[in-house]
């Protein structure tokens, strides 16, 4: 265990000005903010545990930073180790689709007083990275070396890849084809699936029709004119809980069960309450204002590409993988991952209860807990 004063430099060098009190009174604070969001850290002593404390509850994400990498500069939030443990491995946070870096807000605050360097960039074509390039440069093999080079620019040889939604699938993308530069991946509601016979917007225009989303917005300037119509409201009225289970939504009408587009605008009868508060949904709402769709998009339009380019590729993933589900995520149900274990066979699986798409938001707890669980049983100490 570190000294008061050694502990209290640590953060200092992490640029947190960190004034610490050790009252009783703040320390039962501290036991319950801990049993929340990092359970690990209920063996801190109470002077190291509120130097902690003082230091999350004095950041809600850490600067932004840019970081040359693949042709364009990267804007990333990194929160440094923060406590007695600074030797675990970096955890990469890939956010999904229409989201930022900002999504993993509750996770960077975790990781960082449990020991891990958190970080997470606002991808190719979202928020301060800003959209570059044609819509080629948008397939995954050149968003792999977007993250890639991410990681050599900071000094981290092997990292930990925790993705969501479209961040899933790039976090599958870099356990597949660079297993050599991940000790982990984490995916939370996106599966890995072989390839099929088709790429994935065509499979969704046979299964789903003309109007699923995926079909949707591979017409150039239509997602974009419907998302940022409606911009003022989106991000309200989409990221909020699920009013119905999986079993209740599919006994809805065809056009519901298609995943329409203009499911992205809110469908009262689906959506529930909202968990985002008012600070969040201003910063997507501003932020995609400044740099509008087409980026984001372009990740959707590079679906064929996608799956011409692994033609001929092995489909296993070999390294630790932890797959969290939501058992209310109508896009991503858990009934997606079936098999999963013959092409992942280190595989670990879990389902949130009451939770939709948006979990890392939605059901923060649960997700820390078990994302931490899984990294200090199975992964090593950091390569940095």
């Amino acid at each position: 265990m570190r000294s008061r004063r050694a502990s209290k430099g640590l953060l200092e060098g992490a640029g947190l000005t960190v004034m610490a009190h050790f009252a009783k009174q703040r320390y039962r604070r501290l036991s319950i903010h801990l049993e929340r969001f990092c359970p690990s850290l209920k063996r801190c002593s109470a002077a190291c545990a509120a130097l902690i404390f003082e230091a999350l509850e004095s950041f809600q994400m850490t600067p932004l930073v840019f970081v040359s990498t693949n042709g364009l500069q990267m804007a990333v939030q990194v929160a440094e180790p923060v406590g007695p443990l600074t030797d675990r491995p970096a955890v990469l946070l890939l956010h999904g689709f229409p989201e930022l870096a900002h999504s993993w807000r509750h996770q960077m605050h975790a990781l960082a007083a449990a020991g891990y360097r958190a970080i997470a960039p606002d991808l190719r074509g979202y928020g301060d990275t800003g959209a570059h390039g044609e819509v080629a440069d948008y397939r995954m093999a050149n968003l792999a070396q977007d993250v890639l080079g991410l990681l050599d620019a900071l000094g981290i040889a092997k990292a930990v890849v925790v993705g969501h939604d479209f961040g899933g699938a790039l976090a599958w993308t870099l356990a597949r084809d660079h297993a050599d530069r991940l000790h982990g991946v984490v995916s939370l509601c996106t599966p890995y699936t072989r390839r099929t016979d088709t790429d994935l917007a065509e499979t969704m225009r046979r299964t789903r029709g003309p109007d699923n989303y995926m079909v949707f917005f591979q017409t150039p300037g239509a997602g974009e004119a419907l998302l940022t119509a409606n911009l003022d409201t989106l991000f309200d009225r989409l990221m909020r809980r699920p009013a119905m289970s999986i079993d209740e939504f599919n006994q809805r009408s065809v056009h519901a069960r298609a995943l329409p587009a203009d499911l992205f605008l809110g469908v009262p009868e689906l959506m529930g309450e909202r968990f985002l508060d008012e600070a969040a949904i201003a910063h997507y709402t501003q932020a995609f204002r400044r740099t509008g769709f087409t980026g984001p998009l372009n990740w959707y339009r590079n679906l064929p590409r996608n799956w011409a380019d692994t033609e001929g590729r092995p489909d296993q993933v070999t390294v630790p993988a932890l797959m969290l589900c939501a058992d209310r995520d109508c896009f991503l149900p858990p009934s997606t991952t079936r098999g999963m274990e013959h092409i992942v066979p280190d595989l670990e699986r879990h389902t949130v209860s009451d939770c939709g798409h948006w979990m890392q938001q939605e059901r923060p707890e649960a997700v820390n807990r078990l994302l931490l669980d899984w990294l200090q049983r199975r992964m090593p100490t950091s390569d940095r």
